[in-house]
């Protein structure tokens, strides 16, 4: 297993081949993702003599960048520019560069901030830049195992687990720990805590004001917090927005804001004209299990005695490593959640172009039973032939069937694979 704690090892990223491949045939390329998940560390990987490399956190390049952004990217060939979302007005100019220059990996770009999603960003880069995602270290690169669990189960493979099962307490220690590489470094959870709570601190000071203008930034660190309780649940904006006397629309653009800093993630609701009961709220994540159990104070003696408060932590984490998978995978995937009003659910839909599914539920125990599927079953009878695979992943160390299609898995099939 790779030593993610020592400060010097230099763990590949999966999404470099990703990278390495746009370069060659798109005129700008832009990584997004959490600070701190190691863009700045890809990145500088492709730069050199040839492609400098220039980090919009340095307050001069910054200045020069807003002041005059034609003139800053005027006679670039080539180049690595940091942290782009702190001067958004670049990326007209890098338009009109690479219009007049239509060459292939011109611009490496990063963004700790979804400017993809601004409408003007993206229409303006439309055909030009390819975007990939980067976000903290998935188990399965910090390990050096494949991470093809996705590809596999769309492929119809028999899935067996090999390499290192976690299970117990040290499951519960792995979820803790979460993925940002600068956090892993730390060996103590004390530490680890310590370098999150400043982590957040920071871009909740700075960060914000570089993609929005809003009048209540003091409420943030608090809504967080709120947010923090309720993850793995339906998002409701008045009930968070009444827990801080914002009104629900503000509350809603105050939680857009943070979903676009890759602090949160929203899972839409899974929708079929063949069912009517259907649950159509999105629900809320956290896109690292080491962050969200910082801001919900959760320490391994706890979570060991409240395995219900763990369970809500541990679906973070399996959603963040999906999605991780999902960036590098052969496929491209959307992701979705499925509740009845009954309450019966599936916590992942994974659905491919083809409009084939796989479903995955989360459970913190050892033991799983029949009743465990009731939601998968639903969802399999909806969608008939275009069920791929239903699993129930818990604290085990070997696959059980369940029924056709349907297995009980350990977790770590989620790097194991």
């Amino acid at each position: 297993m790779a030593d993610a704690t020592s400060p010097r090892k230099l763990i590949d990223r999966k999404i470099r081949p990703l990278v390495e491949a746009a370069l060659e045939d798109t005129r700008a390329v832009l990584i997004i993702g959490p600070r701190q998940a190691g863009k700045s560390t890809l990145a500088r990987q492709f730069s050199g003599a040839a492609r400098p490399y220039i980090t919009l956190d340095d307050a001069s390049a910054l200045s020069a960048a807003r002041a005059d952004p034609v003139g800053f990217v005027r006679g670039i060939d080539r180049a690595v520019i940091d942290e782009v979302q702190r001067a958004p007005e670049l990326m007209l100019a890098i338009k009109e560069s690479v219009d007049r220059d239509d060459a292939p990996g011109r611009f490496l770009l990063t963004g700790s901030a979804n400017i993809a999603t601004v409408p003007a960003i993206a229409d303006s880069l439309a055909g030009r830049m390819a975007t990939i995602s980067l976000l903290p270290f998935a188990q399965s690169e910090v390990r050096s195992t494949p991470g093809r669990l996705l590809d596999r189960l769309y492929a119809g493979d028999d899935l067996a687990v090999t390499g290192d099962v976690v299970l117990g307490d040290e499951l519960i220690a792995l979820v803790l720990g979460g993925g940002y590489p600068e956090a892993l470094r730390r060996t103590s959870q004390a530490r680890r805590t310590a370098w999150l709570e400043d982590y957040v601190t920071q871009i909740l000071d700075r960060d914000v004001r570089d993609i929005a203008n809003i009048d209540q930034l003091d409420r943030l660190p608090r809504l967080l917090a709120v947010l923090a309780e309720h993850a793995g649940q339906l998002v409701n904006h008045s009930s968070f927005g009444a827990a801080l006397g914002l009104s629900s629309v503000t509350a809603q653009k105050y939680v857009a804001i943070l979903e676009r800093l890759f602090l949160v993630r929203t899972l839409a609701p899974w929708s079929s004209n063949r069912l009517s009961r259907l649950i159509k709220t999105p629900k809320l994540h956290f896109l690292d299990s080491g962050l969200l159990a910082t801001l919900r104070e959760d320490e391994q003696g706890t979570l060991q005695q409240d395995r219900t408060r763990f369970g809500a932590l541990l679906e973070t984490f399996v959603v963040s490593e999906l999605l991780k998978l999902a960036s590098w995978s052969e496929r491209r995937v959307s992701f979705s959640h499925y509740r009845t009003k009954d309450q019966d659910e599936v916590d992942v839909v994974i659905e491919d172009r083809r409009g084939r599914i796989i479903g995955i539920e989360v459970k913190a125990s050892a033991t799983v039973r029949a009743q465990d599927f009731r939601g998968l079953r639903q969802l399999q009878e909806a969608v008939g032939n275009r069920f791929v695979r239903g699993l129930v992943l818990h604290d085990h160390d070997r696959v059980t069937p369940f029924g056709e299609k349907l297995q009980a898995a350990p977790l770590s099939l989620l790097w194991s694979t």
